[in-house]
């Protein structure tokens, strides 16, 4: 139990200092185009370092998994209310650009700030445990703040197409449910990958965001990094492919009517001021 309030305490921690970093960012640098950026690397940083402490605490833990799927349900509400715009998935911002709702370097520059927010968070992650705040955090020291194996548990096809599948149906469920209000959307999505890690996780984590991946598990022993991008980039790429099609191309065919959202500017931001 105290291993558990103090990872709480750094997940609150976490999203209390994101928060304050976006709401300084966008007080000093108020309608600047390039602001975006600097709130996608503060909100990947924020999904990948609390991503960091949630795998700790079922991995080394031994956390119940009611317990945590429940605290992954929170973090994803928390998250989707906090986010402001940013994407914080490469495939999110690819879907965008392949629909034309986001120039060329928009998108290099979100995915970019993705992957460096991934990183930062890896290097950030072991200071913060390197404190000893709790036991948990003194054993995982002990090993030098590395995994102990891979998260891949089946086949390497087998993974890829578990997050295939993942980031199919995410990609699918967001594309349809757009219209909802964000107090009922944002419940919804974090359901949908609570039920997903849930699906998933055992084979490979269900982590379906390739920056994510890079940050969490690329680090950990037993594959090879071609095996770890085939399971972790190429899977979800091809799956967000596959809604995309799906969305915009067998369903449009079928009924006549576009899906394609109408509200996105160039960089991919929903058409309302920012507060």
């Amino acid at each position: 139990m105290a291993d558990l309030t103090v990872s709480l305490s750094i997940l609150v921690g976490i999203v209390v200092l994101s928060e304050f970093a976006r709401r300084t960012a966008l007080y000093l640098f108020p309608n600047r185009e390039w602001i975006i950026y600097m709130l996608e690397f503060i909100s990947t940083f924020q999904l990948c370092a609390c991503t960091h402490e949630l795998k700790l605490l079922a991995e080394l833990g031994g956390l119940d998994p009611q317990i945590g799927l429940t605290l992954t349900f929170i973090i994803s509400v928390v998250h989707g209310f906090s986010f402001r715009g940013a994407i914080c998935n490469p495939t999110g911002a690819l879907e965008l650009l392949c629909r034309g709702t986001l120039p060329w370097g928009c998108a290099l520059a979100r995915v970019s700030s993705q992957l460096t927010a991934a990183v930062v968070s890896r290097w950030v992650m072991p200071v913060a445990w390197a404190l000893a705040l709790s036991d948990l955090h003194h054993r995982h020291s002990l090993t030098g703040f590395r995994c102990s194996s891979s998260p891949v548990n089946a086949p390497v096809l087998q993974a890829a197409a578990v997050e295939l599948s993942c980031a199919f149906v995410m990609h699918t469920a967001v594309n349809n449910t757009e219209k909802l209000e964000e107090k009922y959307r944002v419940p919804a999505v974090a359901a949908l990958i609570t039920t997903l890690v849930y699906a998933g996780g055992r084979l490979t984590g269900a982590v379906f965001n390739p920056a994510l991946a890079f940050s969490i598990q690329f680090p950990c022993p037993g594959n090879t990094f071609t095996e770890y991008s085939f399971v972790y980039w190429m899977g979800p790429v091809l799956g967000m492919t596959a809604s995309l099609l799906l969305s915009d191309k067998l369903i449009p065919a079928i009924s006549g009517k576009s899906t394609i959202p109408q509200h996105l500017n160039s960089n991919g931001l929903k058409k309302k001021k920012m507060k």
